[in-house]
């Protein structure tokens, strides 16, 4: 596929599951890139993106390549300005992976809450194309908050559902579980390579209840950082959920700025399972 260069080198055993279990889809021992994006020029939607009015792609020190997409805030603001959040489908997978290169302004300050700022998502086949990623029936988050590397998952829209909330009760309205780095991991202005991989999991359908075998991983410059192999992201509601959408949706709550200032994002790959 177009700007992806990076050879497959990583393989995943998977045990074999008991009948009784639902996990759909069978799970290739080879991970397959579901799409690359070098952020190199501004014909984002010829290459399958979507929802975004404005990309900025800048020259200056990209990670790779002669450019790079830069999302910039201005004071006072919660959208950045000069790149709109921009989204891509993918085929549907129960497993899902993303690469990217990040870099943050000399001046990068934090929200001061443990909930903001948000950075890229993933949705599901639970939600359309053009759903909001803040109250689904499962939207994952990859983000640095606070110096650490979240990966997060929140399903506000399961409320009302036979089995409930899966990602903890409603706090003020909203729900989530966070998987932290116990290092502060963004300190600098330099390029970092950050990775992160999920997998749904499996439900015990004889018993009609989620099985706490779901996966969340991050990397932070190649060293694992998050490591959970006991989440639970869906129940037996939702046995055809499936990944399809990768949205990238930099973005600070009202009144949360600290002040104006910038990111960068360049040489992103999605893919079914970790890219070496």
């Amino acid at each position: 596929m177009r700007n992806v260069t990076s050879h497959v080198a990583f393989l995943m055993l998977f045990a074999a599951v008991d009948s009784a279990v639902v996990a759909a889809d069978p799970v290739d021992s080879r991970p397959r890139v579901l799409f690359g994006e070098s952020f190199d020029d501004v014909q984002l939607a010829q290459r399958g993106w979507y929802d975004g009015r404005e990309v900025k792609i800048v020259s200056r020190t990209p990670a790779a390549g002669p450019g790079c997409i830069e999302y910039h805030w201005n004071r006072d603001a919660t959208k950045a300005a000069g790149s709109s959040a921009i989204r891509h489908l993918f085929q549907p997978t129960e497993t899902v992976y993303v690469r990217f290169q990040i870099r943050l302004s000399s001046n990068w300050g934090w929200s001061g809450r443990s909930y903001h700022q948000h950075l890229m998502h993933f949705m599901t086949t639970e939600n359309s194309k053009y759903h909001g990623p803040a109250a689904s029936h499962l939207t994952l988050y990859v983000e640095p908050v606070n110096g650490k590397l979240r990966l997060a998952a929140q399903d506000i829209q399961n409320k009302g559902t036979p089995h409930g909330l899966m990602q903890g009760p409603l706090r003020g309205g909203y729900n989530g579980k966070f998987y932290d780095s116990r290092q502060v991991l963004f300190h600098d202005d330099r390029w970092h390579r950050v990775e992160a991989y999920f997998k749904l999991n499996s439900l015990d359908s004889k018993a009609d209840k989620p099985n706490a075998d779901g996966v969340v991983q991050g990397w932070f410059d190649g060293k694992l950082v998050v490591d959970r192999h006991d989440v639970v992201f869906r129940s037996s509601d939702f046995p055809k959920m499936r990944f399809n959408q990768y949205l990238l949706a930099p973005y600070f709550g009202p009144g949360l700025l600290p002040h104006a200032q910038t990111l960068w994002i360049d040489e992103l790959i999605v893919a079914t399972g970790r890219i070496e």
